[in-house]
C-alpha cells in the first residue's frame, strides 16, 4: 500500500486543499492528511476545529484518513510507516519555502520523498490565510471552504 503524507496547519482547510487531496488520490492508496499542532503560528481555530474541519471535508472520500501532530514530520512519518509526503506549490513565494522544508526533511531521513502538487488554476489564490483575513472581516468565504466547513466555522463564529 502506497500511503502518503498531506501534512499542514490547515487553518482552516479549504477548497485548494481539497483540490491536492482528490489528486492525491488519484495517485496513492492512502492520503493522511495530518493537522499540525503550530502552537508557534498561533491558528485561529483549534486543533480539535482543525481536526473536525478536515473530517467533514474528507467524509465522502475513503481513502483518507485525518490525525493530529505534534512532532517532527520524520517521526511521524515512520510511525505512519510512509516515505512519502505530499505538498502544494500555489506560486514561487511557496517553492522557496517548501523546497527548504523538503531538504531539511530529507536530512534528517533520506528516505523521506516530498511530492508537490500545483492546484488547479482556479484555486492557485486560495490559501488559509486569506480566508481568516476574509473572515476576521466579516465577509463571504463560502466559495474558498468546503460546504461542511463553511458551515461548522459559521457554528463557531456564531453567525
Amino acid at each position: 500500500m502506497k500511503r502518503a503524507i498531506y501534512p499542514g496547519t490547515f487553518d482552516p482547510i479549504t477548497v485548494g486543499h481539497m483540490d491536492i487531496v482528490r489528486r492525491a488520490c488519484r495517485l496513492f492508496d492512502e492520503i493522511v492528511i495530518a493537522v499540525a499542532e503550530s502552537k508557534n503560528k498561533n491558528p485561529m481555530f483549534s486543533l480539535e476545529d482543525r481536526i473536525a474541519f478536515a473530517e467533514a471535508a474528507t467524509r465522502d472520500h475513503p481513502k483518507v484518513r485525518v490525525l493530529g501532530f505534534d512532532s517532527l514530520l520524520v517521526t511521524l512519518s515512520d510511525e505512519l510507516e510512509s516515505d512519502i509526503v505530499i505538498r502544494g506549490l500555489r506560486a514561487v513565494s511557496d517553492f522557496e519555502y517548501e523546497l527548504q522544508m523538503g531538504y531539511a526533511n530529507a536530512s534528517l531521513k533520506k528516505e523521506l520523498e516530498t511530492i508537490y502538487l500545483m492546484p488547479s488554476l482556479e484555486y492557485a489564490f486560495v490559501s488559509s490565510s486569506v480566508v481568516r483575513t476574509i473572515l476576521h472581516f466579516g465577509d463571504k468565504v463560502e466559495h474558498l471552504l468546503p460546504p461542511e466547513v463553511y458551515r461548522m466555522i459559521l457554528e463557531r463564529m456564531g453567525r
